[in-house]
C-alpha cells in the first residue's frame, strides 16, 4: 500500500524575524460561532524555519509542515508571496 502524506500549507504573516533562521508566522482564520451563527477571527503564532534569513518584519509567507527541527519548530518556509513595505 501507497501511503501519501498530505502536506498541511498555510500562509500568514511574519511577527517576529529576530532569532538566527527562524520566525514566528502569525496565521489567521475565520471560524464561525456555533451559537450566534457569526464569524470570529482566530490566530495561531507559529515558528518556521528560514534557511536564508530572506524574510522581514510584515511580509506574507507560506509555510509547510515538516519534520521538527527543534522543540517548537516544525514548520518551513515555502516561499515568500508579498514582500513588505520598509520606511526605514
Amino acid at each position: 500500500m501507497s501511503e501519501s502524506r498530505v502536506e498541511r500549507v498555510l500562509t500568514g504573516t511574519v511577527v517576529s524575524d529576530s532569532r538566527d533562521k527562524t520566525i514566528a508566522v502569525l496565521i489567521e482564520r475565520k471560524v464561525r460561532h456555533p451559537i450566534y451563527k457569526k464569524y470570529i477571527k482566530r490566530s495561531t503564532k507559529v515558528h518556521a524555519h528560514d534557511e536564508k534569513n530572506e524574510c522581514s518584519l510584515g511580509d506574507k509567507v507560506r509555510v509547510v509542515e515538516t519534520k521538527p527541527f527543534s522543540k517548537t519548530k516544525q514548520w518551513a518556509l515555502l516561499e515568500v508571496v508579498e514582500k513588505s513595505i520598509s520606511i526605514d
